[in-house]
């Protein structure tokens, strides 16, 4: 993949931030929200793709950062989490609840929703570790989107539930605390969400995972466990120093 000259040093600032686990400040990178994917791409260059995160759901967040569409992510086999995690490893994490969809089938760019419903094959309680490069989250949507969509690590819940079964409500709990919680209903229609991802990639393959976004919002990690909870389970996260 050939990148122009400004997209090639964006892609370096960002890699050299996190190679130094230093947040740097936005700048206002000027490039597009298209030449901003490319640069996400060529970051995982070499790893093994396991699916895709949605962000930036809500129309309140999007005028915020004057778009007009969710952003996405990609999510790197070397991103998924065991069942403890050392917080050294990243930035300036922050955490938020989630649910995430395996797919059974295929789903090519240009499926409908209701064809892309069709082809989940269950969903799990999830978490997506936060950590952007930019510092104190200040960043343009260039920025965030070149950036991975600030995707620093996931983990899944280790039960596979049907649709029928999804929560109503997403909690989060820091040692035992609750710090954010917000309806499953905010994702909208994720048959709808899953279609027009499908449509930006190029097209979704079985097996892979897409986290749906969260509804609630991102609190900053700290040691100790963190906890996804709903009335389909538990899922349990130790964060060491």
């Amino acid at each position: 993949m050939m990148l122009t000259a400004s997209e090639q040093e964006l892609l370096e600032r960002i890699r050299s931030a996190r190679a130094a686990r230093t947040p740097v400040p936005g700048a206002a990178a000027p490039v597009t929200l298209e030449a901003a994917y490319r640069v996400q791409a060529a970051l995982g260059s070499g790893r093994a793709l396991r699916g895709f995160k949605l962000g930036l759901l809500s129309e309140a967040k999007q005028r915020q950062m004057e778009i007009r569409e969710p952003i996405y992510g990609r999510v790197y086999a070397d991103m998924l989490l065991g069942p403890s995690v050392s917080l050294s490893r990243f930035l300036q994490p922050r955490v938020e609840p989630e649910v995430a969809v395996v797919l059974r089938a295929d789903v090519p760019a240009g499926t409908v929703p209701s064809r892309a419903r069709a082809a989940f094959g269950g969903f799990f309680l999830a978490l997506d570790v936060l950590d952007s490069v930019w510092q104190d989250y200040r960043f343009t949507a260039p920025e965030v989107v070149a950036d991975n969509a600030s995707g620093g690590a996931f983990a899944l819940g280790p039960v596979l539930v049907p649709e029928t079964d999804l929560p109503a409500q997403l909690r989060l709990f820091l040692n035992g605390a609750l710090r954010s919680e917000g309806p499953t209903e905010a994702l909208g229609d994720l048959g709808t969400r899953v279609a027009w991802l499908a449509d930006r990639v190029g097209g979704l393959r079985a097996g892979q995972v897409v986290f749906l976004g969260s509804p609630a919002p991102a609190v900053p990690a700290e040691p100790g466990t963190v906890e996804v909870w709903s009335g389909a389970g538990v899922l349990l996260l130790r964060f060491e120093p």
